[in-house]
């Protein structure tokens, strides 16, 4: 769909965008074929969509996987996507379960309208041999791939384009000023594997922040055991609570000072370290001593 054809639509339908929502749309043909061949499609996989808009990256996305499930929110653009794939008039709410796909001219497709935060928290299933493949809307990004990675059966691969600052974040490392508490929620199951630059001018219409798409493949075997992730973050997020305060002081809020002391001694780390410096390894490390699993790992 070229930048011409978006202005079209949206001019003779009335839609004026809502900042709000976060809707810039990636027109750029280049670039919407850049995401998908990132995203190593057959026809065997299974994508998720989060923001389809208009429909420029869901158009390639049928042409190459075997199934795509489109998730958007606002019904003016629920009612574009409809007419354009050729769907029937009763769409499949949020909510409903995914059993079999709408009739219509696009069999491969199926279209939710809905919040899909609000989806991956109510609607738990099986997203294990699935990929996300999604323009994500700037104002969920984070929050939609913290959900996903901490979820039991998380994507295989999510490939993301959203705003350069928060692709930052996610490739983080210790000492970095980007490395920060979504760094260390994401990459305990998730391994940043590559990156690519987008501009403003590729979308409609341009935002004011730069923008990234990011690869990110789930590691073969998640870092932490799942009774130990509500502790992970609890410690993350105390830890990094202050940046310039030391850690230490930091954890004794929620640990008894005494089992601090012997388990900072054990992992040879300074009464005085910042968690800005310490790593995904160590924390891990750090929250297997504090809260030992009640499972093998």
């Amino acid at each position: 769909m070229k930048l011409s054809e978006m202005r079209e639509v949206l001019s003779v339908r009335g839609i004026r965008l809502t900042k709000s929502l976060g809707q810039n749309f990636l027109h750029d043909g280049n670039q919407l074929r850049r995401i998908v061949k990132a995203a190593q499609l057959t026809k065997r996989d299974k994508v998720l969509e989060i923001g389809p808009g208009l429909g420029p990256l869901t158009e390639l996305l049928l042409e190459r996987a075997g199934e795509v499930l489109a998730i958007e929110k606002d019904a003016r653009l629920v009612e574009v996507l409809r007419e354009r794939f050729g769907l029937e008039s009763r769409l499949q709410p949020v909510g409903e379960p995914p059993t079999v796909p709408p009739k219509g001219g696009t069999p491969n497709l199926r279209l939710l309208h809905g919040d899909a935060l609000e989806f991956l928290r109510h609607e738990p299933r099986d997203w294990s041999e699935w990929k996300l493949v999604s323009n994500l809307p700037y104002s969920v990004a984070s929050p939609i791939l913290v959900e996903l990675a901490q979820l039991p059966k998380r994507p295989e691969r999510m490939v993301v384009t959203l705003q350069l600052e928060v692709a930052r974040r996610l490739m983080a490392k210790p000492g970095n000023a980007d490395y920060g508490v979504l760094t260390l929620l994401v990459q305990p199951d998730y391994e940043p594997c590559g990156w690519f630059k987008i501009p403003a001018t590729s979308f409609f219409p341009e935002p004011d922040v730069d923008s990234a798409c990011v690869v990110l493949v789930r590691r073969p075997k998640p870092l932490l055991a799942e009774d130990q992730r509500a502790a992970f973050v609890k410690i993350v997020k105390r830890a990094l609570s202050q940046r310039r305060k030391m850690m230490l002081k930091l954890l004794k809020e929620d640990w008894p000072a005494e089992k601090l002391r012997r388990t900072f001694d054990a992992l040879q780390f300074s009464s005085r370290i910042r968690a800005e410096t310490v790593g995904l390894e160590q924390f891990v490390q750090l929250t297997r001593m504090l809260c030992p699993s009640a499972s093998p790992h």
